[in-house]
This record gives C-alpha cells, sequence and structure tokens, in this order.
C-alpha cells in the first residue's frame, strides 16, 4: 500500500481510460482552441482543473454518501447538469446550421460564449457526468479508510489524475488550432464539426440526466 492507496497500479491504468473518453470537457477545450487559440484554450483548462479540484474535495469530504442518503440532491444536480449540457449542444447545432446555409469562409463560431472561459469551462467541468461519475464512485474506492492521513492519500490521487488531464487537454489544444487552419478553407466541414460536438454534447446530457450512483 502507498502512503493509504490501496492499488496504485489499476488507479493510474483506470485514470488513463477514464481521461482519454471524450467528455465535455474536452470538447470545449478544443472547440475553444480551436476558436481563439492556445492562450485561451488553456485559460479554459484551468477552469476544468479548478472544478476537478472541487468535485475532488467534495468527494473526499464525504459528499458521496450524502447523495446516496438523499436522492433528491443528486436528482436535483443532475437534472440541472443535463439541462446546461443540453443547452450548449442545442447552440452548437444552431450554429453549424446557421454555418451550412452561409458558408462564410472564416472560422466558425462554435455556438458557445467562450467571452468568460475559465467561467465556462468551471461550470462544464462541474456539471460533467464522466467527472461526476468518476469522483464519487472510482476516485474513492483507492483510499484505505483506515489510514491514519487520507488528506495525503487524496493529495496524490488528485495530482496524478490532473497530471495526465493536463497532457491530454494540451494535445487537444495544439490539435484544435491546427482544425481551425481547416474549418478556414473548408467551411462545410467546420459545420459538419460543429454539428456533431454539439450533438455529442446532447447526448452527454441525457447520459447525466439518465445517471444513477
Amino acid at each position: 500500500m502507498f502512503y493509504g492507496i490501496t492499488d496504485i497500479a489499476t488507479y493510474i491504468l483506470g485514470c488513463i481510460f477514464i481521461v482519454l473518453l471524450p467528455g465535455p470537457n474536452s470538447l470545449f477545450v478544443m472547440t475553444l482552441a480551436s476558436r481563439e487559440g492556445i492562450a485561451r484554450g488553456y485559460a479554459g483548462v484551468f477552469g476544468i482543473f479548478v472544478g476537478d479540484t472541487i468535485l475532488m474535495l467534495l468527494s473526499a469530504s464525504g459528499v458521496a454518501s450524502l447523495l446516496h442518503t438523499a436522492p433528491v440532491v443528486f436528482m436535483l444536480m443532475k437534472y440541472a447538469g443535463a439541462a446546461y449540457l443540453g443547452w450548449i449542444g442545442i447552440g452548437l447545432l444552431r450554429a453549424a446550421w446557421v454555418r451550412w446555409r452561409s458558408m462564410v469562409n472564416e472560422v466558425p463560431s462554435p455556438g458557445i460564449d467562450t467571452s468568460q472561459p475559465f467561467r465556462k469551462a468551471l461550470l462544464i467541468s462541474l456539471m460533467n457526468p464522466k467527472a461526476i461519475l468518476f469522483f464519487v464512485s472510482f476516485f474513492i474506492q483507492f483510499v484505505d479508510p483506515h489510514y491514519a492521513r487520507p488528506a495525503v492519500s487524496f493529495l496524490i490521487l488528485g495530482v496524478i489524475v490532473q497530471i495526465f488531464s493536463a497532457i491530454y487537454l494540451s494535445t487537444l489544444i495544439f490539435g484544435g488550432v491546427r482544425l481551425a487552419r481547416q474549418f478556414q478553407t473548408h467551411p462545410r466541414f467546420s459545420a459538419l464539426a460543429t454539428g456533431a460536438v454539439g450533438s455529442v454534447f446532447i447526448a452527454f446530457a441525457v447520459k447525466l440526466a439518465s445517471a444513477s450512483l
């Protein structure tokens, strides 16, 4: 056992797999970078880090147990999150339709208000079904409840997942900038890509609305 972590190798493998799964966080960062560049993309990444840290702290403080014992709280959280993600998805689909009809040779508007990338990314992170289920179910399973300093265990687990997240999101940021160049010369492709992302956001909303602990 490593500082109260019951199986760190399995946790690391799980983190890699979960981080690589597409989610609203990663899609938002890639879309943001493709529209407004690397610096704004990293502003979104910082918002995601803060949001994930909040979820980690809530998980470590026993909120997972609260959600199990107070299903009404969980229901309110998941439906609010589903509505937010669905609203973003609808905005993306509308932007894709406008883009498809106009075919103006410019970087497409992704249908998301990116004027405050940190705040927007923070909200998306807190409403991210993948992150919520990860931190309230998977994350806490690797801490020995009898370990004298569980805060150290949670800190190590949190640092590990944030490192993998930073590497993955950085890859998406630079990939998003390359996509922006393609969007400039292929407006139909940009409209289809925007519509696809919008559909995925709506799928995440449906997944969150049907999620259970």
